[in-house]
C-alpha cells in the first residue's frame, strides 16, 4: 500500500483523488460498515396514501404537540424502525 500524502487544503486533496484510485493506499478488505448518527441525513420525498380518519388522528396528536403533522409520522416511523432493528436512528 502507498502511503497517503497529507495535505494542505480540501482542494489539494480533491485533485489528488481526482487522479489517483484509492485501492492504491487503502485496503479496503479491511473496512467496515458503519453509521454517522450526528450527519443530518438527506430526504426523499414521496406519497403514502392514508385513511383519512388516521390522518386526521395524526394531525391532533400533532397540534397537541405544537409540531408539524409530518414530523409527527417522521418521529413515529423513526421510533418504530428503531425498535425493530435496535439503533437508534
Amino acid at each position: 500500500m502507498k502511503t497517503i500524502p497529507k495535505f494542505k487544503d480540501e482542494d489539494l486533496e480533491r485533485d489528488f483523488w481526482s487522479k489517483h484510485n484509492s485501492v492504491d493506499y487503502i485496503d479496503w478488505s479491511k473496512s467496515r460498515q458503519t453509521i454517522f448518527p450526528n450527519l443530518k441525513p438527506s430526504t426523499k420525498t414521496i406519497s403514502i396514501r392514508l385513511p383519512e380518519t388516521l390522518l386526521y388522528l395524526l394531525k391532533e396528536i400533532a397540534n397537541k404537540k405544537d409540531i408539524a403533522y409530518q414530523s409527527l409520522i417522521k418521529m413515529i416511523l423513526s421510533e418504530k424502525v428503531s425498535n425493530e432493528f435496535y439503533i437508534k436512528l
